[in-house]
């Protein structure tokens, strides 16, 4: 079996295929890298509900991982087209990279975890780049799947 690496964004997404997903590809544990987790703008997967639905439907882990999460200035900048995603994201690797996230996460917690934010899809979202930063530091080869539907 490859060692695999999942995201998922809640966003456009109902609960039932948010989790239909998770449970599917057997993820272990949702490791939350958003900023902003308790809003109500989250729905289903503001930080202490989500947490009690993994546990329920899924036997799933929940895990907060806020060194993999950006700073508020530079989401907020972001948001706000101030910069743009190539800017953004050069920021946010040098952030991580300054932080030595590899250094602090757990290889292990993370192969068959899915890291969560709130993007519907991956290719503007800091959960993607922290995964492919996370197995180049790491000198893997781990599968990374985003989770979509």
């Amino acid at each position: 079996m490859n060692a695999e690496i999942f995201t998922i964004g809640f966003t456009a997404k109902r609960a039932e295929d948010f989790f239909d997903l998770l449970k599917a590809k057997n993820v272990k544990a949702v490791l939350d890298v958003r900023l902003n987790n308790k809003s109500q703008l989250s729905g289903f997967a503001k930080k202490d509900d989500l947490k009690f639905f993994l546990k329920e439907i899924g036997q799933i882990a929940y895990v907060e991982v806020t060194d993999l999460a950006p700073e508020a200035d530079m989401l907020k900048r972001y948001q706000r087209k101030e910069i743009s995603w190539e800017e953004y994201a050069d920021r946010y690797l040098n952030l991580i990279t300054k932080r030595n996230v590899e250094r602090l996460i757990d290889k292990n917690q993370v192969v068959g975890s899915c890291l969560l934010c709130s993007e519907h899809l991956p290719h503007h979202c800091h959960r993607r780049l922290a995964a492919e930063y996370l197995n180049s530091q790491w000198g893997s080869n781990l599968k990374i799947t985003h989770l979509v539907k």
